[in-house]
């Protein structure tokens, strides 16, 4: 699922992400964003260009990194149901936070990203120089 980490900055990171974000990885994609988190890094930046599917579980993993970097607790990944109502309701009541950003979806991941929300609470970019703001 990871193509690449690149420490950009102290505070800015960038996750390369290929082939499928879904129930068999998106803890993994958890992790490694609280560990950067944990290490400093306040604006993470997922490019999505070579992701080519992303479920449910997904938007949960994507929900949950949104908080971290919120400085909120993240959702229980066991949580099923409740975090996609609770991304859902983030989604309805806020506007963009820029902790953490999404570059380049596929027309299909767009398509799932604003039919549940996410891309009204995290900006998505064309590329990553835009991400980065360069």
């Amino acid at each position: 699922m990871f193509t690449s980490i690149d420490r950009i900055s102290d505070s800015v990171a960038v996750l390369g992400l290929d082939g499928e974000l879904d129930a068999s990885n998106y803890r993994d994609l958890m992790t490694t964003g609280e560990q950067l988190y944990a290490e400093g890094v306040r604006t993470l930046v997922l490019d999505m260009s070579d992701l080519e599917y992303m479920s449910s579980s997904g938007i949960v993993a994507l929900h949950s990194l949104a908080l971290v970097y919120r400085g909120q607790a993240p959702h229980d990944p066991d949580a099923g149901w409740e975090a996609l109502h609770a991304a859902q309701a983030d989604a309805e009541a806020g506007g963009p936070h820029d902790q953490l950003r999404l570059v380049a979806p596929s027309e299909a991941i767009d398509v799932v990203l604003e039919r549940t929300g996410m891309s009204r609470i995290m900006p998505v970019f064309p590329d990553r120089a835009a991400a980065l703001g360069g």
